[in-house]
């Protein structure tokens, strides 16, 4: 017979809080995701980012009365964020913050994962690695920082190719399928195995020549955040800290996943942060890295940043059409008009564009591929409504 436990030896019953499945991160159902994208660090090790003692005040303009033009439609930015579960929309026009709206829940300083927009974040710290001389150059192979790698596929590959997405190593990123390397990577990262990531890297082939091909790839930029370290000898939420979370004033508090408990930062994906928090950073890059007058990037890097390094092929994720991206610079998407986007998975974006000086920040809950309908409709499209009115 199967055992059943009796009443003596059965636990006294206690409310417990249900948390999701956190190696099933990019597989969730839309009400998962709502919820688990603001309890990421409930999910995975972190490590702090810290904010300086004095915050920057926000400097708000007269609000945005936009509408938009939409399938035929004029839409609200009520009927944006209910039709593409927004939970933050964020517009800031020459510095000033010009609309700022909060959904599903999230409220004004709390943390929502960043997803892979934060490979963009980390392309800004390079160039302050490169300014203060932790990196000698963007084309030092990686093996100069990261000896262990010498035996591996990165065994050729520069710090500029990491950056590009273009090292050369085989690495599948397909989301739908739990033994790709995005989602054996992920589940890694739930599971806190120390060094795990890094010895999964390793293990991947060489594929094409180094520098020579395009290939969105997540574990590229895990290792741009090793080399990060590595060279400057900081954690890489201290350097965040010190190179831009301080200097721009962030009002919150932000983190980094780590690959395990006190392990490696995740350059890559799923950090925290507000939406504030978000704008300030995206304003630092519409301003050409110089806030209040000092120079807070190295003097050209943003236009190093946004040089089109590789064509985006025709054929890759629909969504970056949609929005008119056409290329990729230094952990940036491009578009042909001047706009640069940093770009996360399920709705997560950031748009700037420095001529115009405006900065859109989306955060979102798009449906895994499993649960999008019959009936969806294309939701970066309709961004780009919206921001063309911004525009506008």
């Amino acid at each position: 017979m199967p055992f059943s436990p009796s009443i003596d030896t059965a636990p006294t019953a206690q409310p417990r809080v249900h948390l999701p499945r956190s190696e099933d991160f990019l597989l969730w159902s839309p009400p998962l995701q709502a919820y688990g994208y603001r309890i990421v660090d409930q999910l995975f090790a972190t490590r702090t980012i810290r904010r300086g003692p004095v915050a920057r005040p926000v400097v708000r303009g007269r609000e945005l009365q936009l509408h938009y033009a939409h399938a035929g439609e004029t839409r609200t930015v009520e009927d944006f964020m209910d039709r593409n579960s927004v939970a933050g929309l964020l517009v800031i026009r020459d510095g000033q913050v010009v609309l700022e709206r909060y959904g599903l829940g999230l409220q004004p300083g709390e943390r929502w994962s960043t997803m892979s927009t934060v490979k963009s974040m980390t392309a800004l710290l390079v160039g302050a690695a490169v300014r203060d001389g932790a990196i000698g150059s963007v084309d030092d192979p990686v093996v100069r920082y990261l000896p262990q790698m010498q035996s591996s596929g990165y065994a050729e590959v520069t710090v500029r190719q990491l950056m590009t997405m273009s090292s050369g190593v085989a690495w599948s990123e397909v989301y739908t399928d739990k033994q790709s390397d995005v989602n054996r990577y992920s589940k890694s990262l739930a599971d806190k195995v120390p060094g795990g990531v890094l010895r999964m890297l390793q293990a991947l082939p060489p594929q094409h020549a180094p520098g020579s091909h395009w290939h969105y790839n997540t574990g590229d930029t895990y290792l741009l955040g090793c080399v990060l370290c590595a060279a400057t000898g900081q954690t890489l939420a201290d350097y965040m800290s010190a190179c831009l979370w301080q200097p721009c004033g962030m009002e919150d508090d932000a983190y980094y996943t780590l690959e395990s408990e006190g392990g490696q930062e995740i350059a890559g994906s799923r950090a925290g942060m507000s939406l504030r928090d978000m704008g300030r950073l995206a304003s630092l890059v519409a301003a050409d890295g110089v806030l209040d007058g000092a120079a807070i990037l190295p003097p050209g890097w943003v236009d190093t940043m946004g040089t089109r390094a590789f064509d985006i092929p025709e054929d890759f994720h629909p969504a970056r059409r949609s929005l008119g991206v056409t290329g990729y610079g230094f952990g940036w998407w491009l578009t042909d008009d001047g706009a640069m986007l940093a770009m996360g998975h399920s709705g997560q974006r950031i748009y700037i564009h420095r001529a115009e000086k405006l900065v859109v920040v989306n955060l979102a809950v798009y449906p895994e591929p499993r649960y999008v309908s019959a009936h969806e409709h294309d939701r970066d499209a309709e961004l780009h409504s919206l921001i063309q009115a911004c525009r506008a």
